[in-house]
């Protein structure tokens, strides 16, 4: 024991947070975030994983002679998803933290 630290006690919270942290991850793995940029002309839907589900891309928008608008919608769209998966990330995340009990690790590393 260190300054009233139980090493015990801090092996078993990091043990309680690994398996938290895997169970948020999953449950972010099964919400689905949909995303529509360009009036509907590109649309995705990506998971709270970052993992891209799906990319539609309206033929309209499709025009060789102006591939970087193409280019543009299609970065909107996935940093948007990025965006939102992250927050549904975060969520989950801050949740975890407020939840957590530490012990006080009083004049540890002083």
């Amino acid at each position: 024991m260190i300054d009233g630290l139980n090493m015990n006690d801090l092996l078993e919270k990091a043990k309680e947070m690994q398996e938290t942290m895997n169970k948020k991850k999953q449950e972010a793995a099964s919400k689905t975030i949909d995303v529509s940029v360009g009036g509907g002309m590109i649309s995705l839907s990506m998971n709270g994983n970052l993992e891209l589900l799906s990319l539609k891309i309206d033929p309209e928008v499709v025009d060789k002679d102006d591939v970087d608008t193409l280019e543009d919608l299609v970065r909107a769209a996935v940093n948007e998803g990025i965006r939102q998966a992250k927050e549904l990330g975060s969520t989950g995340l801050s949740d975890l933290l407020g939840d957590m009990k530490l012990p006080d690790f009083g004049n540890f590393g002083k």
